[in-house]
């Protein structure tokens, strides 16, 4: 009860200043409109397929080729052709998602026993996963259909072999992509959706959670100064002697923390749904998952800042540096793809790019529940890490 008074004593102050209510809803929601209509003006489209290295030993080889074609025509897999070396870095630089390696011989003599491919990639990553299932639907038509070809020869001893061969290949290979295109076989899109345009068709898509995280970060200002003022004006000493322990202090900055925070989620995230066209809603467990954990983790770094600062003018700068560094590198204002190498791989380290690939796994992915978890987990975790961090400093305060 007591931590209860001490988060409803917190918001009323929030509630009162006219300037945090500027900052926590009037400037989001304006962003978010002036992004989306400077994302909506551009006309380049993107293809979010993932980039596969494609390293092969005979590339003139024209059944090869045909396999190269079928994954270039996917709606998952860009295949890249590659050299070795190039592929490696590549793959080191996160700017393709695995590399299938072509050995000598494949494809050259039809009839003869076909090498393994081999497939380098992440088996425990969501796209190592897709990567597989691609190749291995492609690879499966392909020596299925060599497999038909080589019945439909033995079926034919006075025929030519090669040309019968060939004829039935052709056959089975074109029989599968009908199948594809029929509806008949589905390829699971497990990561990336063919679109006609970035973001799914609608720039909103990346500006709402873009601006939804970017602001929620900021919006701490107010909640910190609270902290910070009772520090500087004793009323925490003397909410110390209290019998308020001072777990239930920190506890009850923390919930206004992130109720604050859970609010203007939830507001930003009804303004998407239903005047922009931002299809959260498509799963709501989902979506407040990844609400809940990224209030939990602004809380607890809000929870930190207002410990370490020692004025106002420290809160509002250490709020700005988080909100810079957590946005531009975590890919809250353009999406990391864009940016690859070093740079992708550094803010794909981030609470803010898990927050981003959480809602966009929702809104442009399709994907459901399944997709939320592994988010969540992480944002959860750096916020535990930045609650530990408040806590022992908060003692250090009060020691």
């Amino acid at each position: 009860m007591k931590v209860l008074i001490l988060t409803l004593k917190d918001l009323e102050q929030i509630v009162n200043d006219r300037k945090s209510l500027l900052f926590l809803v009037v400037m989001p929601i304006v962003f978010t409109f002036f992004m989306g209509i400077a994302y909506g003006g551009s006309t380049t489209t993107a293809d979010t397929r993932l980039r596969l290295a494609w390293i092969s030993a005979d590339p003139e080889a024209p059944l090869a080729q045909r396999l190269f074609e079928r994954l270039a025509g996917s709606a998952t897999v860009n295949p890249v052709r590659m050299a070795a070396a190039e592929a490696q870095t590549a793959l080191t630089n996160n700017e393709v998602a695995g590399m299938l390696i072509v050995p000598g011989g494949f494809g050259v003599e039809p009839m003869a026993a076909q090498p393994a491919l081999q497939l380098v990639a992440d088996p425990a990553s969501v796209s190592g996963q897709t990567l597989y299932r691609t190749v291995q639907l492609a690879l499966t038509e392909w020596l299925s259909s060599a497999e038909i070809a080589r019945l439909s020869v033995a079926a034919a001893p006075g025929e030519d072999p090669a040309q019968t061969w060939q004829i039935a290949f052709d056959q089975a290979w074109a029989a599968w992509g009908e199948q594809v295109v029929s509806g008949r076989v589905r390829v699971e899109q497990a990561v990336a959706i063919a679109s006609e345009a970035p973001f799914g068709g609608n720039p909103y898509n990346q500006t709402s959670p873009g601006i939804l995280v970017q602001f929620a970060i900021f919006g701490l200002v107010s909640s910190a100064q609270i902290l910070m003022q009772e520090r500087k004006l004793r009323t925490l000493q003397r909410l110390l002697t209290t019998e308020m322990r001072p777990w239930e202090i920190v506890a009850g900055h923390m919930l206004a923390m992130f109720a604050v925070v859970f609010g203007q989620t939830v507001l930003l995230i009804a303004l998407g749904q239903w005047a922009l066209g931002v299809d959260y809603l498509r799963d709501a467990g989902a979506t407040f998952l990844i609400a809940i954990a990224l209030g939990l983790w602004v809380a607890c770094l809000g929870l930190l800042i207002g410990v370490v600062a020692r004025s106002d003018d420290q809160v509002v700068l250490y709020s700005m540096l988080a909100m810079f560094v957590f946005s531009a590198l975590g890919g809250t204002w353009f999406p990391l793809e864009f940016a690859g190498g070093v740079f992708a791989a550094i803010g794909g380290l981030l609470p803010s790019a898990w927050a981003m690939i959480g809602f966009q796994n929702i809104v442009i992915r399709g994907q459901g529940l399944a997709s939320a978890w592994a988010p969540a987990g992480v944002l959860l975790a750096y916020a535990l890490g930045f609650f530990g961090l408040a806590v022992w400093r908060f003692q250090k305060v009060i020691g």
